[in-house]
């Protein structure tokens, strides 16, 4: 909490206007399009509206194929199966739990509509050559940054680009579990113009409201699908407090971060854990620290010792091709990397609030539990 969020709350209550499009919401546009150079954005109620938008856009019918990855949250790929799309699950690579960009050319078929990389702990994707994948075969890519805020990618030309402004869209996400948050939330950043009209329209209920407050037309009516996926200038307000303290935010993430990392580095050697892996063209948000153990008993038996000591470690994806909901619709594809990062990654506790001292003993446990075993 920055300070000013109830603040700004209380300013936005005292304006009148309470629903979407409201003076703050009008600020954090403004923020992102001028901080990262998206050309459109558009705050959502979350980034999983963002990505339901996303995938309206380009307009996924049934029948159409979005290769992603298996190990990500299950709204990257609801998004698309809402929309009639079979999910082709791509595996992570070695390196880290990114799609394994060198997989994904032998998954398109002429049904192929998008490629979906997800910017795990807010490292990048290999975006040149997802890029490159979608112009030879004429696909869309939407990124999901939902992790990824104020990190970059540093392309072949020596160009440094904001992820979630490489793509055609990108949707990010607020949950408080995120670097910036406003406890739900999310946005849609539309980086080919061609979108910027019907996203207006879909996010107003499939109306042409917005452009009817402008002035542009003088009724508006029921112009295109869409839903209700504008938030109340409510959550704006506490965002925008958030905002204006993006750079110290970031600062504090990034100097736990590396205090994990520069203090755990020995517990790598003989490959008893591996650390964060970070490309040579991706940058570090410090959204998540997060270490991979040899097994699942391993891993188990770190979350157990820490947990004894107060301390909630927490595992995140199970791969979605192994899910209850889709493994019958998997065409049978082992995919070990993503399987391995479902057993053995665990997360650190990484939040402003958390002093030096509470990182140094979840550290001093962590070293204690692998001289043990």
């Amino acid at each position: 909490m920055t300070g000013k969020e109830t603040e700004y709350i209380k300013e936005a209550v005292a304006s009148g206007k309470i629903s979407g499009d409201g003076l703050f919401t009008r600020k954090c546009h403004e923020f992102f399009e001028q901080r990262y150079g998206f050309k459109k954005v558009l705050l959502t109620t979350s980034c999983t509206d963002a990505l339901e938008m996303a995938a309206i856009l380009i307009n996924i019918e049934p029948g159409d194929e979005v290769i992603m990855p298996s190990y990500t949250f299950v709204s990257t790929a609801n998004a698309f199966v809402l929309r009639g799309a079979k999910i082709i699950f791509a595996d992570s690579n070695e390196l880290n739990p990114n799609i394994d960009a060198d997989k994904i050319e032998e998954l398109i078929t002429p049904k192929t509509k998008a490629i979906v990389p997800v910017h795990y702990a807010g490292i990048a994707c290999d975006m040149d050559k997802i890029m490159s994948l979608a112009s030879k075969y004429n696909l869309f890519v939407v990124e999901d940054a939902a992790q990824a805020i104020d990190s970059y990618y540093t392309g072949a030309d020596g160009i440094k680009r904001p992820l979630g402004s490489i793509g055609h869209l990108a949707a990010f996400s607020f949950h408080e579990t995120k670097n910036i948050i406003s406890g739900e939330g999310g946005m849609l950043a539309i980086n080919d113009e061609r979108f910027i009209e019907r996203a207006e329209i879909i996010r107003e209920k499939g109306t042409n409201r917005s452009s009817f407050f402008r002035g542009e037309v003088d009724k508006y009516g029921w112009v295109d699908i869409g839903s209700s996926f504008l938030p109340s200038d409510i959550i704006a307000a506490f965002l925008w407090a958030q905002l204006e303290n993006l750079d110290k935010i970031q600062s504090k993430r990034k100097e736990i971060w590396l205090n994990y990392y520069h203090n755990l580095i020995n517990a790598q050697n003989g490959e008893r854990i591996k650390l964060p892996n970070i490309p040579c063209y991706a940058t570090n948000n410090a959204h998540m620290f997060y270490l991979v153990c040899q097994n699942i008993k391993q891993r188990t038996a770190l979350i157990e010792t820490l947990k004894a000591n107060n301390i909630h470690p927490v595992f995140h994806y199970l791969s979605l091709h192994d899910s209850p909901l889709y493994k019958n619709k998997h065409d049978g594809r082992s995919l070990p990397y993503s399987d391995y990062y479902a057993n053995c990654l665990v997360r650190l506790p990484l939040y402003f609030e958390l002093s030096k001292n509470e990182v140094d003993h979840i550290i001093n446990l962590i070293k204690d539990e692998f001289i043990s075993l």
